[in-house]
């Protein structure tokens, strides 16, 4: 009979601990690659999705089904419980500005993307939202802005790049 093998010690790998918000918009704003970037920004948009309530999540969920089949009114009034649960969530503020935007209600749209924005100011996609609402106001400066501070956060995005080379020469004026 053979004498039983003894696996040499391994050291004990310790579970990572999760990555953080912050470290993803750190790896957002540093990534080099286009692909990376792209990966990165969806990371932090399934997090941002998360309301941390499942039901928020549920009736958001049903407001995206709603939407999708054009009932917008039922679609606000689901994300309006949603955010009535769950003030704190950005997500939720800019999910609802994207359905007055659709209902052509930009003035509520701004409320919400400000709103979303003042509880996250990394949000991206609020940020360049926002810079399309004011764009279709003929509000220039303020569309710029907004682009520039959602380019700040995700420099790889080609849109805001687009639109901010657009903008800036109204804007900013041209070089001579």
């Amino acid at each position: 009979m053979a004498a039983p093998t003894i696996a040499p010690d391994k050291p004990e790998s310790k579970p990572h601990p999760p990555v953080s918000l912050d470290d993803l918009y750190a790896r957002l704003k540093g990534a080099e690659d286009v692909g990376e970037a792209k990966a990165i920004a969806g990371l932090i948009e399934r997090r941002l999705a998360r309301s941390g309530s499942a039901t928020a999540d549920l009736l958001t969920e049903r407001a995206g089904q709603a939407m999708g089949g054009d009932d917008l009114p039922l679609a606000v009034e689901l994300m309006d419980r949603a955010t009535a649960l769950e003030p704190g969530w950005a997500e939720g503020w800019s999910r609802r500005a994207t359905l007055f935007f659709r209902l052509s209600d930009p003035a509520t749209a701004i409320a919400d993307l400000q709103r979303a924005l003042a509880l996250e100011p990394r949000h991206f996609e609020a940020w360049a939202a926002l810079g399309k609402l004011y764009q279709a106001q003929d509000d220039k400066v303020r569309a710029l802005g907004a682009f520039r501070r959602a380019a700040a956060i995700y420099p790889q995005w080609d849109i805001l790049q687009k639109a901010i080379e657009r903008l800036r020469p109204e804007v900013d004026g041209r070089d001579l």
